[in-house]
Parts: C-alpha cells; sequence; structure tokens
C-alpha cells in the first residue's frame, strides 16, 4: 500500500512540474481507474508528513475525481458503496482537520457530494456537523462551519421548489437552535480574547462564518427560528459593523477579519432589505445610519475595498425600496453623499495607478469586464444609478455640479479629468451596458455626442496625452458606441485604430476592444456599421499588427494572455469573410499555427483559445476554397499533433474545425490523412470525456458519407452503432446519436442497414417509452421520415421502417404513427425538417404498399398532414448564410466547462434532398409521374380517402 501511495504522491508533485504535467496528468487518468483511487487520495491528504503542496494536489485531484465519477447523469453512483460510505465517514473530519487551502478544495468536494446526496442520501451530516461544534476551539468549530456553509450556499442561486425546501426545513430543525447558540458563544469569545489577537481573529472568522449561514438559511424564505430571534439578531449585527479593536490597526492591503465579518453583515443586510421588507423594514433606518458611518470612518487602503463596496450595495438596495429611497431625495442630502461617498471612491488611487503600469491585464478585466464587482468604482457607480433612477433630475443637477468643478481642474490635473469623465459615464448611461451594443437608452438631461467632441476628442487625437486619459477617452468611445451613427464612426474609427500603435499595454488594448465591438455593430436592420469593404483598405495591416502585439513574448502563459487582442483578430476575419484572401491569408494562417504551436504546450487561457480557435474557423469557413492557401494541408499537422499528445483542452475545438473541413471539401471522397482519425474516434476512450462527445458525433457524421465504401469493406458499421447505442441511452448525448444515425441511414442502403434495422428501432422505441423530451421526439420523427424518404435508390421507405417495427412487436407502428409522427411533424420548426417531412409523406402516399392496403385512413391522414405542410411551403437556405456569428459568452458560468461549440463552424441544418429546392413544385410533379407509374391509382385513392376539401386542396398537386 505504502509503495502505491509514494508512486501517487510522485504523480501528484509531477503535475506541478510545468514541463511533465501533461505525462503525469496522463497517469494518474490510468490510476483513477484503479480500486479505492479516491481513498488512496484521501490518505494522502491526511498524511501529516506528506509535503503541503503534495497534499494540496491530493486535494484537487479528489475533488476532480469527485466531480467526474462520484454519480452518473442520472444520479447513481459510479463508485462502490462501500468506497462512497468510507469518503462520507472520513471527509468532514478530515476536512477540519487540515489547513485553509486544503480545506477549501476538501469543502468544495464535500459540496458536489451534497449536490447529489443531500439530504436524502446523506441525512446523518447535519447532525455530524451540529455534533462536531466546540464552544472553545475556534479551529474545530470553523471546519465545522466551512462544511455547512459550503453545503448551505447551494441554495442562494436556486429557484423555489418543494424538494428544496424539504431540503431546508430538514436543515433548520437541526440547525437552528445550535446555530442560535453558536452566535451567542462566538458573540462571548470575542468579547473574552478582545486582548488576544490569535484568538481574536479565530472568533471573528466564526462570527464571519455564521453570517454567512445566516443569509444562507434565510435565502430562500424566513426560517422560524430566525423569525423568532431576529431582534437579537440585529442588535448582534449593529454591535459588529460598529465594533473596533487596535489589534487591527497595522494592516493596510489585506482586509483583516473584522473587515470580512462587516463585509458578511452588509451582504445579510442586503438580502433582508430587498426581500423581507415586511419584517425587517422597521431596521432599514437604523442599519443605513450605521452603514453610513462605517463608509465615512474607511480609508482609501485596500485592505478596505471589499467592505466598501458591500456597504455601498446595501445602500444601492435601500435606494431600490421607493419607501426607504425617499430619505435620499433632498438635495444636501445627495451633496453629501456625492462628495463623502461617490467621489471618494470612483477616483483613481495609487492601487489603481500602480495596477495600471504592473499588472494591466487584471486592471482591464476588472474595469471592462466586471469582474470588478467588488470594487469600489462600480459599487459606487450601481449606488448613484440606482439614485438615478428615483430622483434623475435632482442626482443629474447635483452631480453635474461636480463634473463641471473637475473638468476645470482637468485642464492642469488629468486624475480630476479622469474623475469628471467617469462621473459622466455613470449618470449619462441608463440601464444595463449591453456587450453588443454598449449603452443603449441615454439620460435624457445629458448630451453624449457633445460631450465627447468638447471633453473626449482631444485625448483620442492627441499623442501627449497621459495614457490614462487615452483610454478614458477610448472606453467613452467604447461604451456609447451605439450612440454614434454611421457618419459620426467613420470619423472616430481611424483615430481609434491609430491608438493600436501605442506603446502602452491598457491603451492599445482597449482600442483593440473597441475595434472589435465597432467591427460587431450593426443597425436596427441588422447591417454592421462596418461592412468587408469599409475594413479592407487596412485589414491587412491591422491583422500583422494585432498579430506583432499577442507575439511579442513568446513563452506560453505571455502569447496567451490577452484574449481581447485575439477577440480582436476573430472579429476581423469573421467580417472579411472571403475577403481574408486578400488579407495576406498565407501570412495570417502562419501566425495562428506558430501560435496553437507555442500555447498547445500549456493552455492556460481559456477565453484566449476560444477565440484563436473562433479565428481559425472563421478562415475555414469563408476561405477553405481558396487557391491561394490549402487549409487542410496546413492544419493537419498542428492539429495531428494536438490530438497525438492528447491536448484535452483543444481536442473539441480540433474536431470541429475538421468536421467543418471536411463538409466543405468539394472531393465526396476522404482526404488521406483522415483515413487514419477513423480507427480512432471508433475507440471508447475519446468519448468518455463529455466534452468531446458533440464535436466527435459531428466529426463521424461529416465522414460516414465520404468513407461509405471503407466502413463497409472493413465492417466499422457496427462500431459506429455500437456508439450510437452509447450515446443514445445518455440523457444529455442523445441528439448526439442521432447525429451519427442520420449520417448512416443518409449514406447506407437498405440492405446493407436491414440486419441492424431491427435493433435500432427497439433502441429508439425504447426511450420513447420513459416519458420522452419533445426534442427526443422531434429527432425521432426526423430519423422515420429520413428513412420513410430514402425509397427508391435506397430501397427503404415507409415499409421498410414497417417491416422492422412490426418486427419487434406486431401493431405497434399504427400507435408510433398516430401518436409521434403525425403530431410531432406538425410542430417541426425548422425549414429543413418541415421539407423532409413534406418528401416523407409524399413518397409514403405514392410508394408505400403498406399504406395502400392496410393504412387506408392512414394514408388518409398523412395526405392531411401533408397539405398542412404545404400551406406554408418550406424553403431552406443554401449553405452558410450572411449571418452575423455570435461567439460565445464568456462571462457566461459555464463557459470553459465541459463541450465550448465554435460559432464560426455552427454546422448548417441537414438537408438530405439539397437538389430538390422548390418542394411544392417538386410535390405536383412527383404525385403526377407517381399516378401514371401505377395507373391512376394514387388519384382514386383522393377519390377513395379523402373529404371533399382536401380533394380541393390537392387537386392543384394532381393536375
Amino acid at each position: 500500500m505504502a509503495s502505491t501511495l509514494d508512486h501517487l504522491a510522485q504523480l501528484l508533485n509531477a503535475t506541478l512540474d510545468a514541463q511533465h504535467h501533461r505525462k503525469a496528468e496522463n497517469a494518474l487518468k490510468e490510476e483513477a481507474k484503479k480500486p479505492k483511487y479516491s481513498l488512496s487520495l484521501l490518505s494522502i491528504v491526511s498524511t501529516a508528513a506528506q509535503p503541503p503542496k503534495t497534499r494540496l494536489a491530493a486535494a484537487l485531484a479528489f475533488k476532480n475525481f469527485i466531480r467526474h465519477n462520484y454519480v452518473d447523469e442520472e444520479g447513481n453512483y459510479k463508485l462502490p458503496l462501500d468506497e462512497v460510505q468510507t469518503i462520507k465517514q472520513e471527509l468532514v473530519g478530515l476536512m477540519i482537520s487540515s489547513p485553509p487551502t486544503i480545506q477549501t478544495q476538501l469543502g468544495e468536494a464535500i459540496s458536489l457530494i451534497a449536490d447529489s446526496d443531500f439530504w436524502e442520501r446523506w441525512d446523518t451530516l447535519t447532525k455530524d456537523l451540529v455534533s462536531r461544534l466546540s464552544n472553545t476551539d475556534y479551529k474545530v468549530t470553523n471546519g465545522v462551519l466551512e462544511v455547512a456553509h459550503s453545503i448551505f450556499v447551494r441554495w442562494r442561486p436556486l429557484f423555489q421548489s418543494n424538494e428544496l425546501n424539504r431540503e431546508v426545513l430538514h436543515v433548520v430543525e437541526t440547525f437552528g437552535e445550535p446555530f442560535i447558540q453558536m452566535l451567542n458563544i462566538a458573540d462571548q469569545q470575542i468579547q473574552a480574547n478582545k486582548d488576544n489577537a490569535a484568538e481574536l481573529k479565530g472568533w471573528l472568522e466564526t462570527m464571519s462564518l455564521l453570517t454567512r449561514i445566516f443569509y444562507d438559511l434565510s435565502c430562500q424564505d424566513l426560517p422560524p427560528v430566525i423569525e423568532t430571534h431576529l431582534q437579537p439578531i440585529t442588535v448582534l449585527l449593529h454591535k459588529y459593523l460598529s465594533y473596533t479593536n487596535p489589534v487591527f490597526g497595522e494592516e493596510e492591503d489585506e482586509a483583516t477579519p473584522l473587515e470580512t465579518l462587516k463585509s458578511d453583515i452588509c451582504d445579510a443586510l442586503q438580502l433582508y432589505t430587498n426581500k423581507y421588507d415586511d419584517d425587517f423594514g422597521q431596521y432599514v433606518q437604523e442599519f443605513t445610519n450605521n452603514v453610513w458611518n462605517v463608509l465615512s470612518s474607511v480609508g482609501p487602503e485596500r485592505r478596505y475595498d471589499s467592505l466598501t463596496s458591500k456597504a455601498l450595495q446595501f445602500l444601492t438596495a435601500v435606494a431600490s425600496v421607493r419607501r426607504h429611497a425617499e430619505i435620499f431625495n433632498n438635495q444636501q442630502i445627495l451633496g453629501t453623499i456625492v462628495e463623502k461617498v461617490i467621489l471618494p471612491n470612483v477616483a483613481l488611487r495609487e492601487s489603481d495607478i500602480e495596477m495600471f503600469e504592473d499588472e494591466p491585464i487584471e486592471f482591464i478585466r476588472r474595469d471592462l469586464e466586471g469582474s470588478d464587482t467588488d470594487s469600489r468604482r462600480r459599487a459606487a457607480t450601481d449606488f448613484l444609478r440606482k439614485l438615478l433612477e428615483s430622483f434623475e433630475d435632482l442626482v443629474t443637477q447635483v452631480v453635474f455640479g461636480y463634473i463641471n468643478h473637475y473638468l476645470a481642474a482637468g485642464k492642469s490635473d488629468w486624475k480630476a479629468k479622469d474623475t469628471a469623465v467617469y462621473l459622466f459615464l455613470a449618470i449619462a448611461a441608463k440601464g444595463a451596458v449591453t456587450a453588443a451594443q454598449g449603452v443603449k437608452t441615454v439620460n435624457t438631461h445629458v448630451n453624449v455626442v457633445e460631450f465627447f467632441e468638447q471633453h473626449i476628442a482631444a485625448d483620442l487625437l492627441s499623442e501627449s496625452s497621459e495614457p490614462i486619459s487615452k483610454v478614458d477617452a477610448i472606453k467613452y468611445l467604447y461604451t456609447f458606441r451605439s450612440q454614434l451613427n454611421k457618419a459620426q464612426w467613420a470619423t472616430a474609427i481611424q483615430p481609434l485604430i491609430q491608438n493600436l500603435a501605442s506603446t502602452n499595454y491598457v491603451v492599445y488594448t482597449y482600442a483593440a476592444i473597441a475595434v472589435e465591438r465597432v467591427l460587431f455593430l450593426t443597425d436596427e436592420q441588422g447591417q454592421h456599421m462596418f461592412p468587408r469593404d469599409a475594413i479592407q483598405p487596412y485589414a491587412k495591416d491591422l491583422l500583422e499588427h494585432l498579430f506583432a502585439l499577442i507575439e511579442k513574448d513568446t513563452s506560453a502563459a505571455k502569447l496567451q494572455e490577452n484574449e481581447f487582442l485575439m477577440r480582436c483578430i476573430m472579429r476581423v476575419l469573421i467580417v472579411m469573410k472571403e475577403g481574408a484572401n486578400e488579407c495576406g491569408i498565407e501570412s495570417v494562417l502562419n501566425h495562428l499555427v506558430s501560435i496553437t504551436n507555442v500555447i498547445k504546450e500549456n493552455p492556460s487561457n481559456p477565453r484566449f483559445y476560444y477565440y484563436h480557435f473562433e479565428a481559425i474557423g472563421a478562415l475555414v469557413r469563408y476561405c477553405s476554397s481558396s487557391p491561394k492557401v490549402d487549409l487542410l494541408a496546413r492544419l493537419w499537422v498542428p492539429f495531428a499533433t494536438i490530438l497525438n499528445e492528447d491536448v484535452s483542452e483543444f481536442v473539441p475545438f480540433v474536431f470541429q474545425i475538421f468536421g467543418l473541413l471536411l463538409e466543405l471539401n468539394p472531393s465526396s471522397q476522404v482526404p488521406g490523412d483522415f483515413k487514419m482519425l477513423i480507427e480512432a474516434v471508433l475507440a471508447p476512450g475519446p468519448w468518455e470525456t463529455r466534452g468531446n462527445v458533440p464535436p466527435l458525433s459531428r466529426f463521424i457524421a461529416s465522414i460516414i458519407p465520404r468513407a461509405a465504401a471503407e466502413i463497409k469493406a472493413e465492417n466499422k458499421l457496427e462500431a459506429l452503432l455500437a456508439i450510437f447505442q452509447r450515446l443514445l441511452a445518455g440523457k444529455k448525448t442523445d441528439q448526439n446519436a442521432f447525429d451519427i444515425l442520420e449520417a448512416i441511414v443518409g449514406t447506407f442502403p437498405a440492405d446493407v442497414l436491414d440486419p441492424y434495422f431491427g435493433t435500432i428501432i427497439t433502441l429508439v422505441f425504447g426511450k420513447l417509452q420513459a416519458s420522452p423530451t419533445d426534442s427526443y421526439k422531434t429527432r425521432v420523427a426526423r430519423f422515420y421520415h429520413l428513412v420513410s424518404a430514402r425509397a427508391g435508390e435506397a430501397k427503404m421507405g415507409a415499409d421498410f421502417f414497417i417491416k422492422h417495427a412490426e418486427g419487434i412487436q406486431s401493431g405497434v407502428f399504427t400507435p408510433f404513427y398516430l401518436t409521434v409522427i403525425l403530431p410531432t411533424t406538425g410542430q417541426f420548426a425548422r425549414p429543413v425538417d418541415r421539407k423532409l417531412g413534406v418528401i416523407s409523406y409524399t413518397k409514403t402516399l405514392t410508394d408505400s404498399e403498406a399504406f395502400a392496403t392496410r393504412y387506408a385512413k392512414g394514408w388518409g391522414f398523412t395526405c392531411n398532414n401533408l397539405l398542412d405542410l404545404l400551406k406554408n411551403p418550406p424553403r431552406v437556405a443554401a449553405g452558410f448564410g450572411d449571418e452575423i456569428v455570435n461567439e460565445a459568452d464568456v462571462d457566461d458560468i459555464g463557459f470553459g466547462v465541459g463541450f465550448t461549440p465554435l460559432n464560426t463552424c455552427k454546422r448548417g441544418p441537414r438537408d438530405d434532398f439539397a437538389e430538390i429546392v422548390e418542394v411544392d413544385k417538386w410535390v405536383g410533379l412527383f404525385l403526377k409521374d407517381a399516378n401514371a407509374r401505377h395507373g391512376g391509382k394514387i388519384a382514386a385513392f383522393v377519390e377513395q380517402r379523402l373529404t371533399p376539401e382536401a380533394k380541393a386542396a390537392l387537386a392543384p398537386y394532381l393536375v
């Protein structure tokens, strides 16, 4: 056992080494397949003799193992029951006794287990936690409360449900009274240890955790135990909002446990003000005064940043409730608020300027993207805008007095000018700032364009402006981009682009951000403000310059640091479309391939490499037929290397681009190199990673029609159908299963599929029995229509489907057709699906023996449903349209987890009958031809089986 643990510990250490981490991670994947792997990791975590970094790596590996291997999609355990039980018995105690960094990882693991097991499959946990609380040892108590909070915090974003209410009730019944008691104990211990720094900090952390749990327990509804004790709880909250202690006098940068506690109290006050005004409203005025005093007493040091932000968020909540907001409705009070709270918190501080100079990328993310949710500037702005919503005239008037003052001072002091511009941005923008359009609604009391011309434009143009003044000018254009018309933008775009030549990192990055968003900007008709012909003259130089900025430092970490530059490259290529051929496509491709080869060694910025692959996708989408460059050949080498080295972050992107390359390749054959991939994608390994499933399915669906001969000759059809079966069984992968099935059915004729078709239908029907989703029924109906429409050369058709369905169970086809196919087809939304339904129904009416003889009523139903579809004959757009490509939202909480689709590689709807363009004309020709072929039999069926209205509706197609 010891040697196994030693070997595991060596592998964990190797994952921390940049040179060997990938090899070590692959070796760990193999170890993870062995029995009791999770318990071995916990054993390393608990071994004090191991170095701290090894124990932390083991805790991290344990958490990730639990995330992927604890339960399946249905919530069933993937681990043996005895292992599950041992984990639950050991984990809480281990976390409580571990150092803080390890505690964090194990806490997250407990939260993951709680997601599936708490509370019904782990109903002893709450009692176990309560039993471990200590009245004298804050370390133990804090460990217990950390676990409790990591479980309860999951409730905060959830919508109410009976199941959730039962869970909260279970916790409150067990945890409620001990929680109230613990508040009093923590309070007593803080008093008793006011001169003992270590104990005091520990017990303040306890109070902080209890305050977070107070929020957790109240986030869904007000529990009776808290409602009963609300008054004494508010006394405690007041006490610790005002609490001071000279022990904490020395700190400057890091928040002390006291600031953290006050921040947590402000969080809870915000919740109660927003959610429980009936119960809590009586306390709001007093807490508002208390929080105001806190804001007035804190300094500009960074240790107070989070507290200031949370305090401002509470005041914003107060301003959101109309009856409480009235306390601010006074010119003098608003003046005091702006002077004492807003101005100190929006003015640039030395720490901001240091970040601007020393950590420019962090400055940009905090300032622009909203990752500064806890920043003073953001919170002060939100408070000001909330006041503006209620008292627009008064707030605008008060703030403009300060804007004019700072503009005057700004003539000789750029920091004052920065404050003026920031204040203007804060009050000019109304509503949310959208990612696509910037500010859509503007304060009617201000003139955005005039302010730009008078006070901002000079900084955009001037060579001698301070870098931060340049950034303010660019950010102004970025924020109000949809307020400028086409003519105004035509004047502004060139100076904006010129700022890309700045030597300052923040300035050129902001310029790239603004250029990218302007290129994305569309008018109300959906037309680009700057279409291809408008940027063609400078696109080549722009791209070269952006690549030069990215490649200034060729280390993997630095090269992929600045995702904003790569996003701009992506946008230029998307807007240029086929015009990229004229922008030095060979050079662009060289840069992209070179960047791929560097960052694959250590992918560290998911946003950067996402935009990077979107840029490659744009080249493939628009330039794959270019005579200037063979994209397939050029991309094969770097992409094959990624697959060989199993760079897991990049594999889903590679298969999406490979799939698109195949689909756009005019040859009906598989390009030589790709043949070796068929064997690789049929192996089970790649399918085990959830994020690989959609792109692998897409790739297989693309390769099947081109490799039909090899698949048939080498007996690979069974392996493909095994993948279909595996994917069909999953809740989240059944759509991918149908992608593969449609490719198979659309490629191979009846005689090849005949031995397998009964099994296929059995699997498809089996899932129909268990409350299928609408999307599943849609895919089943589409699959049926594809089989039905492939009458003729492929020798399938409705009769082929019926034969195999009835072979499973006699009489099963009628209810399937009446309850699934007809109603689902009537609800088809996509033109391509409705077109397939029209072709299928038409061929059923003309060529199905079963419908001609056994299903006479069904023939009539089919005809009526065909006529319904023809009331609005479906038209399918050919190939890629001129639609705007929206990239994924990288601020979305799920970004980078699992599968991220490349929108430049988005597959158009599958059209198996692209040669049929005007489907209504085709129906007429086909019916007439079939009627002649069958000696007038179709016309006879029309007479015998249709109502007079249906006959009249069908008549034009038969004449």
